[in-house]
């Protein structure tokens, strides 16, 4: 009897670690896809020179589709809807693209900023595939932290102070490098076996990453 519990247990690991790694190359083939799709409505957004207030509706609409991926996300639907989620996304930076490549150096800081992203990304997604370190105690402070930054965003819309938009740039990539950690970590574990909430996660993660990295990097450039 003990000989068939152990054998019970070491089955039951190994289908633990077979649907685990299952998810991780889901999660990691499907963020690659996506963030390629971005990377094409981006650019065509920038061709069509969208104005800001159009990526404003852009990253609205964005919004409701995130809430639309998350309930479709155990259905065959949810593939679609994802897509649906980073293609408009992706279209919603290209007035932000152009005016940055319009800067002097411009398209020097997008590409530092792109670089800088991915180095960030594999990098704490290579620490945590190889450690195996559980970040699940991080979650707490990571949402306040969050909570803080986007209260101080909205405040800042009204404020339009220089340092304090730098210092929430700055917080925020400090929170997403803290969330590629702590997403990662949870689908290692078994804390997320959805491979499309996985993706989201992280593709969000990466997202705002670059977004504040390239404000940082130009703000710290001066021509910010």
């Amino acid at each position: 009897m003990q000989e068939k519990g152990f054998y019970n247990l070491n089955t039951a690991g190994a289908e633990s670690v077979v649907s685990t790694n299952k998810v991780l190359k889901n999660t990691y083939m499907l963020l690659g896809m996506t963030l390629l799709f971005s990377a094409i409505t981006a650019g065509i957004s920038m061709a069509m020179g969208l104005p800001q207030g159009a990526a404003l509706v852009l990253m609205l609409v964005g919004f409701g589709l995130l809430f639309v991926v998350h309930k479709m996300a155990d259905t065959s639907k949810g593939l679609l809807a994802i897509f649906a989620f980073t293609g408009v996304m992706g279209a919603s930076i290209g007035p932000m693209l152009n005016h940055y490549l319009a800067m002097p150096g411009g398209p020097a800081l997008v590409m530092q900023a792109l670089g800088g992203t991915a180095l960030v990304f594999f990098g704490l997604s290579a620490y945590a595939l190889t450690t195996r370190k559980d970040f699940s105690f991080m979650g707490g402070f990571l949402m306040v932290g969050l909570l803080v930054a986007v209260v101080a965003m909205i405040a800042n819309i009204f404020l339009a102070i220089p340092a304090l938009s730098l210092t929430i740039s700055a917080a925020v990539v400090m929170i997403m490098s803290g969330l590629i950690l702590y997403d990662t970590s949870r689908i290692i574990h078994g804390g997320e076996t959805n491979y499309i909430r996985a993706t989201v996660g992280l593709y969000l993660n990466i997202y705002n990453l670059f977004i504040h990295m390239l404000h940082l990097l130009t703000a710290l450039g001066g021509d910010d």
